[in-house]
């Protein structure tokens, strides 16, 4: 599948130059290309299996959403975690999600739009831990390579930047914690919104308190309205 060669915006290629010629990335790639030879069906499309850096470039980076990876169903994973493309029912998580922006700012969100391309051009990285997943088979490429990879674009957000606000939310993103160096940038957590664990979101007001770190910064809050 030598067309996942990262088609990336140019501030990502050079932060993340070196991931992209070590081993591990070409044993993604090879792997992807047996996939494929073998006839499965692999979320997102290729062209989107990037999105979220091309979506909101490095140098704009003001707020992470981390998400595992990607919806495993027909026509859900467009490379932005916990965002679906318009025309797609909400999946449960992001039900929640605006529920908690309506109870938090007293916005009122989309019942049928679940596409957050508005909040990525805005400076919010929608990454999630794993990029691309086989159809129907949840968490199937956690362990082919891409963790390496994005803890590496964590690490240079990190080490690069100041005053970054990173939203974790459940048990698996809470551990990327120790990748981020907390006395630079911002870190908030909080139950994951799925519908298992959702009354440890409910109410962690995430969203006013990060446009609060934002506009102590001086930055422009997150419109948040979709």
């Amino acid at each position: 599948m030598a067309h996942i060669n990262p088609i990336i915006n140019d501030t990502w290629q050079k932060a993340l130059q070196q991931e992209f010629e070590k081993p591990y990335f070409t044993d993604i790639k090879h792997f992807l290309q047996n996939e494929k030879k073998q006839g499965k069906t692999i979320y997102p499309p290729s062209e989107l299996i990037f999105n979220a850096f091309n979506s909101t470039p490095f140098d704009k980076v003001k707020v992470v959403i981390l998400g595992q990876d990607p919806y495993h169903g027909q026509g859900q994973a467009h490379g932005l975690s916990f965002s679906v493309p318009e025309g797609i029912k909400l999946p449960s998580s992001l039900r929640n999600v605006y529920a908690e922006i309506e109870r938090d700012l007293g916005l009122t969100m989309p019942k049928k739009s679940g596409n957050l391309s508005k909040w990525a051009a805005q400076g919010v990285l929608l990454l999630n831990a794993t990029l691309t997943v086989e159809a129907k088979q949840a968490n199937s490429h956690k362990t082919i390579g891409w963790q390496f990879f994005t803890d590496a674009v964590i690490q240079q957000l990190s080490d690069l930047k100041m005053g970054v606000v990173f939203l974790l939310w459940g048990n698996f993103a809470k551990k990327k914690a120790a990748l981020i160096d907390g006395s630079k940038h911002h870190i908030l957590t909080a139950g994951h919104p799925s519908f298992f664990s959702v009354k440890y979101f409910t109410g962690c007001a995430h969203f006013s308190a990060t446009n609060t770190l934002l506009e102590q910064q001086n930055l422009a809050p997150i419109n948040w309205q979709l």
